[in-house]
């Protein structure tokens, strides 16, 4: 499970990191990445400095058991990596129809190949 200040949960933070980040479409996701947030209003509890991801599964994914299942493998697999992203980023992950048939390692694969991406991280390349 990832911490509550590690997670996006409104609307309009989706929608900022989908339209300004970078994107890495993979096999079984697609990454929207955006390095620094924008300023929050005033009462924002979340911490500016941690990383954060959310994920979307639409309904092309899979019946509601299906699409749960998939939102938590991804949880769990970016639980994995979230150290990588730096400090004040956002992360948002899109699953693919594809994902639903996945293996772990094939989730885990291919999150760590659109990191190395967008990161600019080829030391890690897989």
């Amino acid at each position: 499970m990832l911490p509550a200040q590690a997670r996006l949960r409104r609307r309009p933070e989706f929608t900022a990191v989908v339209r300004s980040g970078r994107r890495a479409g993979r096999p079984t996701m697609v990454l929207h990445f955006l390095p620094e947030r924008p300023e929050q209003p005033t009462g924002d509890t979340s911490s500016p400095e941690a990383a954060r991801a959310g994920f979307v599964v639409g309904k092309g994914v899979g019946n509601s058991v299906v699409r749960h299942r998939v939102t938590r493998r991804l949880r769990e697999v970016v639980r994995a990596e979230l150290d990588r992203l730096p400090a004040g980023a956002d992360l948002v992950v899109r699953a693919r129809p594809e994902a639903a048939e996945a293996p772990f390692a094939v989730l885990h694969r291919d999150l760590s190949a659109g990191l190395d991406r967008l990161l600019g991280d080829r030391a890690r390349a897989r």
